[in-house]
């Protein structure tokens, strides 16, 4: 009889140290798996996903039944494990089965169990969201009162636990696209990787500077004629008397309509002037995309806290942040860059900092001044001389070519990290 109490003590022992297993695995395959996964799983109507994700909502209810069922068990199998050793060996034998019983919990029942379901969530969580639920509605007045307990101890040292943790920042995003190239073709990443980016960049680091803006006096006849007759874009700024007061833009296509008509003039030309969109700076790629959608417009001019206007911004340009350049302004960012022999490139000052950035894959900063021309004055804060160089973190520059107080040329040279 005493053999078969012996036997069985030792049978309840290797079921307490499999369900300590069970509870572990359970522990951590439920934390690693992957939630979006997890609700692609639910959308092909998967019942142990849906059980899975249901379980995941209540994370305190989860944590607690699991923690609860391993402390049994544990406790429970070092209380066995102890009746065991003295019926075996006597009483001097307590300690060796204390040191025996941690070392198998900690191969068989903990390392071994948490490392199988940290690489395969799915096959432990799935399954094991039939037997959690169960236990969490057996125990739910324990783990109910245990979580009270755990939330009050948590607000008297200020931790709020009712803060969302689920939520996933723009990096983190960044970081999951990044891990994801074995699925995801490289062009397809760069653009996701972009569409991410788009909240960062504002209007005025990609606007077409008021300076570059090609514009008409609508009360002069022979000048709208001229513009017609060399204008090499689809729309035409319109101001009437200065070129601070814009009227709105003019349409090439209307504009030719006219003349197959035989009815050009410059009534209805008046007449085809479109109402000007402002766009206030500092407003986001991704505000700025949503609004052309809403607002049916393809352009718009960035105006500041005064109501000045700085550039112009198109949505050509927001969807070449995106999916990078495929129009001719590719051509224009080439002929703006050209390299030279030694490996240094003679660059147009009026080239955009982010532009110059990604074909040189260099890092100079644009959070200031947004073109390589007004990087060199807010470095020098003043107009510089003609043979004059300056380096900016890795990056070396020559001005070479100086006209009316205004920078033409300069050679830039990538130097190495010292």
């Amino acid at each position: 009889m005493e053999e078969l109490s012996t036997f069985w003590l030792g049978i309840t022992l290797l079921g307490l140290i499999l369900a300590s297993a069970f509870f572990s695995s359970t522990e951590t395959s439920m934390m690693a798996i992957n939630r979006y996964r997890l609700k692609a799983l639910c959308n092909q109507n998967n019942a142990q996903a849906k059980r899975t994700e249901k379980l995941l909502s209540n994370i305190d209810q989860l944590i607690g039944t699991i923690l609860l069922g391993n402390n049994f068990v544990n406790i429970f199998a070092a209380s066995i494990a102890t009746i065991l050793a003295i019926k075996l060996w006597g009483e001097s034998s307590i300690v060796y089965a204390s040191i025996a019983l941690t070392f198998v919990i900690l191969v068989f029942a903990e390392t071994t169990p948490k490392t199988f379901a940290a690489k395969n969530p799915e096959k432990i969580a799935l399954p094991a969201s039939i037997i959690i639920g169960g236990l969490i509605q057996i125990f739910k007045p324990f783990v109910w009162l245990i979580s009270q307990l755990s939330n009050t101890i948590l607000k008297l040292f200020g931790v709020n636990n009712n803060q969302n943790t689920s939520s996933v920042s723009s990096e983190e995003l960044k970081m999951v696209v990044n891990d994801a190239k074995p699925i995801i073709a490289s062009n397809y990443q760069k653009m996701l990787l972009n569409i991410i980016d788009l909240e960062k960049v504002k209007v005025e680091d990609i606007m077409i500077p008021r300076h570059e803006l090609i514009s008409v006096d609508i009360n002069n006849h022979n000048e709208i004629l001229s513009q017609l007759e060399r204008i090499q874009h689809t729309r035409l700024l319109t101001y009437d008397g200065s070129p601070d007061n814009i009227m709105g833009v003019l349409h090439m296509r209307d504009v030719v309509n006219l003349y197959a008509k035989g009815e050009f003039s410059i009534e209805r030309i008046n007449k085809l002037i479109r109402q000007p969109y402002f766009v206030p700076e500092g407003t986001s790629l991704a505000h700025q995309l949503a609004h052309f959608q809403t607002q049916k417009r393809r352009l718009g001019l960035v105006v500041d806290e005064y109501g000045e206007v700085r550039g112009m911004v198109v949505l050509e340009d927001i969807l070449e942040e995106i999916v990078g350049q495929f129009t001719s302004n590719q051509n224009e960012a080439i002929e703006a860059v050209t390299q030279q022999k030694d490996g240094s490139y003679l660059i147009d000052p009026r080239i955009s900092i982010r532009e110059l950035n990604t074909l040189l894959e260099i890092n100079l900063s644009f959070t200031k001044a947004k073109t390589l021309n007004g990087l060199i004055l807010e470095t020098l804060q003043s107009i510089p001389k003609r043979d004059i160089s300056l380096k900016i973190d890795n990056v070396l520059i020559e001005i070479v070519q100086i006209s009316d107080q205004t920078i033409k040329l300069v050679k830039l040279t990538k130097t190495d990290p010292s």
